[in-house]
Order: C-alpha cells, then sequence, then structure tokens
C-alpha cells in the first residue's frame, strides 16, 4: 500500500481448457502417452493498481463423434461435428486486491481476496469411429494383411474366406496427416441383395469417405482382375448408388504373386503388402483424397441433417452443507468457497466481509434448515467458526 491509500490490482483469471472437435485429428492416440492438458495460470496483480494478465487458454483437439464423461460414466458432451466445442475446465478466477475493500468505513484495508484455485478434473474419452478410407474387396484378398502393414491393427489373418467378420479398424499417421482405415469383411457377388452376410458387411461402408477397392492379381478362385473390379462396384452401386460418387483408389494387391509388372487396364496402382511395394505411394495419395473429402464436407451451420452437438451440463449450485461424523457442519460449493478466500482472516475488517459475503449467499439461512444450533462448528474452506443463529 502506497501512501495514498491502497492500491493492490486484481490478479488475473487462469486460462480454460476447451474441448474442439476438428477433422484433422482421427484419433484418441495422443491421450495415450499424453492425458494432461493444461491451462495457463493468471498473472498476480501488482501495486499502483497494476491488473494481472488472464491466464491463455488452450484448444484440445479430438476427432469428430468423442463423447465426454465424467469418471462414473456420466456424458457431459458429445461432439458430433467438426467445429464443436466445450469447456471441460474452468479457471479459476483471479483474486481481488485490497483497493477493491476500499469503502468509508474501511479506509485503509490490509488484506486482499485470494486467487481462486483452477478446476482439476479427470475425464473419460470415448470415439464412435468413423472410418477415412474402406478397404473393400473380395475375401481373403489382402484387406487384413494391408491394415495390418499400414496401421497398428492387429486383425486376424489367415487363407480362408470370411476370416474378417467384424470391421478392423487402424489408425494411420504419416508427418502430416492422419487417418482412419476400416477393413471390410470381404463381399461376394450377390452381396447387395443380402447374400452371404452382405448387408451386414455393406453398411460399415455408408460413412467412409475414401474408397479402396482391392483386386487379387492372384485370385485363387480365377476370378480375373477386371471381372473382380466389375463386380464390386456394381454391388457398391446396388446397395446405395452414391457409393460410386466417393473418391476411390483401384488398387492391384499381392503383386509379388506375379511376374507382370504392367498396371491392368482400370487400375491406378499395384501393391504388395509382403513386400511393400506401393505402400507409401497408396498411403500418401489415400491422404490426398481424405484430405480433399473433409475439406468439401459442409460446416456444421450448412449441414441440415445428422444429429446435433449435445452439452450436457449439470446445474451449478452456489453451495450445499452435510455433517461430518464428529457433528462439524461444512459448507462446501465454489461460491462459499470463495466468499471466504481472503488473505487474512485473522483481521476483523476481512472477517466482516467473509460474514457479509456468507449472508447474501444464504449460507446463515441454510444452516439454520440444517439443523445448526448456537456454538455448532462450522467450516467452509480453511475457515472454521462457531454459528451464532441471526437474530
Amino acid at each position: 500500500m502506497s501512501r495514498g491509500g491502497p492500491d493492490g490490482g486484481d490478479g488475473g483469471t487462469g486460462g480454460d481448457v476447451w474441448l474442439v472437435a476438428t477433422r484433422n485429428v482421427a484419433s484418441l492416440l495422443a491421450f495415450r502417452d499424453h492425458p494432461h492438458r493444461r491451462a495457463e495460470n493468471g498473472v498476480h496483480g501488482q501495486g499502483k493498481k497494476k491488473h494481472g494478465a488472464a491466464g491463455a487458454s488452450i484448444e484440445v483437439p479430438v476427432p469428430e463423434g468423442t463423447q465426454v464423461k465424467d469418471r462414473d460414466g456420466t456424458l457431459r458432451a458429445d461432439l458430433a461435428h467438426a467445429g464443436d466445442r466445450w469447456r471441460a475446465v474452468e479457471g479459476g478466477r483471479g483474486g481481488r486486491g485490497n483497493a477493491r475493500f476500499l469503502s468509508n468505513r474501511r479506509r485503509a484495508p490490509a488484506f486482499a481476496e485470494q486467487g481462486e484455485p483452477g478446476e482439476e478434473i479427470w475425464f473419460g474419452l470415448e470415439l464412435k469411429l468413423l472410418a477415412d478410407v474402406a478397404l473393400v474387396g473380395f475375401p481373403n484378398v489382402g484387406k487384413s494383411t494391408l491394415i495390418a502393414r499400414i496401421s497398428a491393427a492387429r486383425p486376424k489373418i489367415a487363407d480362408y474366406p470370411f476370416t474378417t467378420l467384424e470391421p478392423n479398424l487402424g489408425v494411420v499417421r504419416t508427418d502430416d496427416a492422419e487417418y482412419v482405415v476400416a477393413d471390410i469383411p470381404g463381399l461376394i457377388e450377390g452381396a447387395s441383395e443380402g447374400r452371404g452376410l452382405g448387408h451386414q458387411f455393406l453398411r460399415h461402408i455408408e460413412r467412409a469417405r475414401v474408397l479402396v477397392i482391392l483386386c487379387d492379381l492372384a485370385p485363387v478362385d480365377g476370378v480375373p482382375v477386371g471381372e473382380q473390379q466389375r463386380i464390386l462396384l456394381d454391388e457398391l452401386g446396388r446397395y446405395q448408388p452414391d457409393l460410386l460418387d466417393r473418391p476411390r483408389l483401384v488398387v492391384g494387391s499381392r503383386a509379388d504373386m506375379v511376374t507382370d509388372d504392367a498396371l491392368p487396364e482400370g487400375m491406378d496402382l499395384l501393391i504388395s503388402s509382403i513386400t511393400g511395394q506401393g505402400i507409401d505411394e497408396l498411403v500418401g495419395r489415400a491422404a490426398t483424397l481424405v484430405a480433399e473429402a473433409r475439406a468439401a464436407e459442409p460446416t456444421d451451420e450448412e449441414e441440415s441433417l445428422g444429429p446435433a452437438f449435445v452439452l450436457h451440463r449439470p446445474g451449478v449450485e452456489p453451495f450445499d452443507i452435510h455433517r461430518d461424523d464428529d457433528g462439524t457442519f461444512v459448507v462446501d460449493g465454489r461460491e462459499a468457497r470463495r466468499a471466504v478466500a481472503l488473505s487474512d482472516l485473522g483481521d476483523v475488517q476481512a472477517l466482516e466481509v467473509a460474514h457479509g459475503r456468507l449472508r447474501r449467499l444464504g449460507v446463515d439461512r441454510a444452516l439454520a434448515r440444517a439443523g445448526a444450533a448456537a456454538g455448532d462448528t462450522v467450516r467452509i474452506g480453511d475457515l472454521a467458526f462457531d454459528y451464532e443463529p441471526e437474530a
């Protein structure tokens, strides 16, 4: 305090932590090794009424379809579309300097308000994966081997049809891109009419942004490459015609099993998941198509279909009261703790300010309703006092 009177500035508010859904992130792998996210602290206030700067908030990118749950499993937010934002953690409010407590009665307040600690919360993140790339082909064409080669997925692999009965998902990560690949169970002719497990398999392709049509260059059943391609595209078109409008790559697989390196008609490239031939090119070209497809998708404001962003925010009460086993009445809650967060509660004037705040919150009346009697101990944060009912 200078000779001119109290001049302490306010402290800055701490930054918030926001979760933001984006199309540029395809998985939650970034949280596996680094689960913590922290915003900046606010800066302390100083003399001459210099207020501290607010701490910078941070935005944490998460994939579309990320659900946020409390540790007990309660759903707090569903970030369904790109651009959806949710404030997961709120920064603490900065404390007010002693200049804020100047009044006609308090000409020289020697106390200030303490800064509020920021929230520290654990959340569970779950992702409803949508595939960026769907691998489509006959049974036993090498889809599972390919997804194991380009991602960390470890599907069951064997040399008989229908090894894959459910889609396997793998995340492909390059230096500047990340996308999800789905190994769709093998299609057969007639799948669009429900033959085999056709409808169950085909429904997994509906929401893929890019299709990779895999044709076996050395088919065991002798179906030529061109015929494989025709059958697969025909089944896709019969099931859902707009699937044929999706960006796609037609790829010849198991190139290590043939001696002819010529590119068959209608093929974009040849690959071998065993030798690695063409794999880098496939990964790169698929990444480009995914990026273009994401960029072409409408923003949330333009979308007229699909579920809207769902936010679950429980109501916040200023305080609640419970009684400990030793009979102490405990008043808990953000507003109640802030009411007594003064730097020197041994100061008579500071104690008057704290009690006035509590009265305005209705703590005295709530204690009376809770059964508090004269002389009972009440604890709020670090402050403990004997309860005296209002006259």
